[in-house]
């Protein structure tokens, strides 16, 4: 029999776990609203947002993890379901984190899908004025092109 502390607090961290990934996922829509817009500057406080809640998230997936193996239990849907049996809002939670974080997947790949695309679009333009301007490409040591330099630093004669 699981102790009743150590059930309200897997119920807690459930909770906490579901709140998190609602606003994680509102912050991925964002991101992509951003990223079609071509908002790089909105981006980047965006980024920060989304890197803190990642961290929180996974701070309380950390502490579910570490209940779970207080109570000998692997840190698994089964052992979720086994527990809170008894709990059907907290099931009914975790059913939700199960749909939120499939969702989160899927609007990062789709985000994913649009850095790469707008990073194409943004070399195409540079290549584009690089051969207008008479300046071949040059590669770096990753492969990547890179503009040449002139010789001549800006403000020097």
């Amino acid at each position: 029999m699981t102790p009743q502390p150590e059930l309200q607090r897997l119920a807690a961290l459930i909770d906490s776990e579901a709140a998190l990934l609602r606003a994680f996922l509102v912050l991925l829509e964002r991101e992509e609203t951003l990223l079609i817009a071509g908002e790089a500057d909105a981006l980047l406080t965006l980024t920060q947002e989304k890197s803190h809640h990642y961290q929180q998230l996974q701070r309380v997936h950390n502490d579910r993890a570490l209940l779970l193996g207080r109570l000998r239990r692997p840190n698994d849907e089964a052992s979720i379901r086994e527990l809170c049996g008894s709990l059907p809002g907290t099931l009914a939670c975790w059913e939700e984190i199960r749909k939120l974080a499939y969702s989160a997947q899927h609007r990062n790949q789709i985000n994913g899908k649009l850095i790469v695309e707008r990073m194409q679009h943004n070399q195409f333009a540079l290549s584009v004025l690089l051969t207008a301007a008479g300046q071949p490409q040059l590669y770096n040591a990753m492969g990547m092109t890179r503009p040449r330099s002139s010789g001549r630093h800006l403000g020097s004669a």
